[in-house]
């Protein structure tokens, strides 16, 4: 799910290149691409720590467990590189490599089974990703476009667990100086996916006399930006994130591999600076809520999950930095 919602924004951003240049080459499109999301940058680290959290879970269908979470954190890495651009500058292939280190620490925890309360040990996972992405810049009546098709291989520590792709195209329905507006759709070539289809939709609208900026990208985020200081950028809003990892388990119940996915939404502020062209920060914090969190065996609808909880809303906190190899000095 996270490499899916990456490329669609990849596609978005993409189009606001196209928009801007009647033959836009592989540096535009680099560029267009990193201004927004550290994690399409060349090289980007990241680590976000989520504050203590209560959570109530169900498995198979009955109550499980009740407790608390102390301590959430998350690192991640990537590397991307687009490799190859033909002649036109129109057709261009990007590969990424993704790694993430997720760890929990917990309370007491009481089972609903046996009435007892009991400690769980600290649970790590390791989580990886390698895609390979083509995007072709073109026209459709008239209007810029954009066609991207996504292959993904995924795992975990223990071995390659999918295989995964999706395709999507996105035309620009209006552009000028301060407004540009997309509409498009994302089709999943993944037999886990609830909808097959996806509807996609932007607008970026830079207010007249204001330094302020609104950027809404159906399905992922709803910001106002604005330059603050020199060299920094400050963002308030809400964005949509998405969490996955492998289990490989061998219990009384489940024998085989699983993946768990999770919904969040990250409302607070970030604040961006750049350092020189090519190394940017940024930190960000607020509230984050969690809306699903589910087991499945690999490959099943995550409508067939094994294993759910709900868990409470949570402080975070999150730092990165990251090297554009297209910045300009």
């Amino acid at each position: 799910m996270k490499s899916k919602i990456i490329s669609v924004l990849v596609v978005f951003i993409s189009l606001k290149a196209v928009s801007q240049e009647k033959e836009p080459g592989v540096k535009t499109f680099a560029k267009a691409v990193v201004d927004k999301f550290p994690n399409t940058r060349t090289f980007d680290v990241q680590y976000e720590e989520l504050g203590p959290s209560n959570y109530d879970s169900e498995f198979l269908g009955n109550k499980y467990e009740r407790g608390r979470i102390e301590n959430h954190n998350r690192f991640k890495a990537a590397f991307n590189m687009p490799f190859y651009a033909s002649k036109s500058k129109r057709l261009v292939l990007t590969t990424s490599l993704r790694y993430k280190y997720e760890s929990y620490d917990f309370g007491d925890i009481y089972n609903y089974n046996t009435m007892q309360t009991y400690s769980k040990e600290r649970r790590e996972f390791h989580y990886w990703a390698g895609a390979l992405t083509g995007t072709y810049m073109a026209s459709l009546f008239g209007k810029p476009a954009i066609y991207n098709a996504t292959i993904n291989v995924d795992g975990n520590k223990d071995d390659v667990q999918r295989i995964k792709g999706f395709a999507s195209a996105v035309l620009v329905l209006k552009r000028t100086p301060n407004t540009t507006i997309t509409l498009g759709a994302l089709v999943l070539l993944d037999p886990s996916s609830i909808v097959p289809v996806t509807p996609l939709f932007s607008i970026n609208h830079k207010f007249e006399n204001s330094k302020w900026d609104m950027d809404f990208i159906l399905p992922q985020r709803f910001l106002f930006r604005r330059e603050l200081l020199e060299n920094g950028r400050i963002s308030l809003g809400t964005e949509l994130n998405t969490e996955n990892f492998y289990l490989n388990l061998n219990t009384e119940n489940l024998k085989g591999v699983y993946e768990l996915n999770q919904l969040e939404l990250k409302s607070g502020i970030t604040y961006e600076y750049c350092f020189t062209p090519k190394i940017i920060a940024f930190v960000k914090g607020g509230v984050n809520n969690v809306f699903s969190v589910r087991l499945t065996e690999r490959g099943e609808r995550t409508s067939k999950y094994v294993y759910s909880h709900k868990e409470d809303p949570q402080g975070y906190v999150r730092f990165g930095i990251s090297y554009n190899l297209f910045g300009k000095n």
